[in-house]
């Protein structure tokens, strides 16, 4: 059974950072492409941002260009996202997610909250 398990998310104040990580198991396949997606208090969930586990090629959802970075760990099955300059905008629940032809695996999430 494939899991996805996220960690890293909490309290941060405007400016900070924080690192994400996700780690998959269970699985005897290599994802194609894994990915960040968040989901805010009444509204709905958003690309943030994915990396293709062959090659690296990374996408960005505007919003959070110049301040958030995608990196994996093929090695380990593993995913990151670090996470600077915070706005109270990025306050959401983070999920990890990852892709396989037309089947994707998700993360239960991780809160992130950013306020004063």
């Amino acid at each position: 059974q494939v899991q996805l398990v996220e960690s890293g998310g909490g309290w941060v104040q405007p400016g900070g950072s924080l690192r994400l990580s996700c780690a998959a198991s269970g699985t005897i396949f290599r994802f194609d492409v894994m990915g960040w997606y968040r989901q805010a208090p009444g509204k709905q969930r958003e690309l943030v941002a994915s990396i293709a586990i062959d090659g690296g090629t990374t996408n960005y959802a505007d919003s959070v260009k110049g301040r958030f970075t995608i990196s994996r760990d093929t090695a380990r099955n593993m995913v990151y996202l670090q996470m600077n300059n915070l706005k109270p905008e990025d306050t959401a629940v983070y999920f990890c997610n990852g892709a396989r032809f037309t089947t994707n695996y998700w993360g239960k999430g991780t809160l992130v909250t950013v306020s004063p």
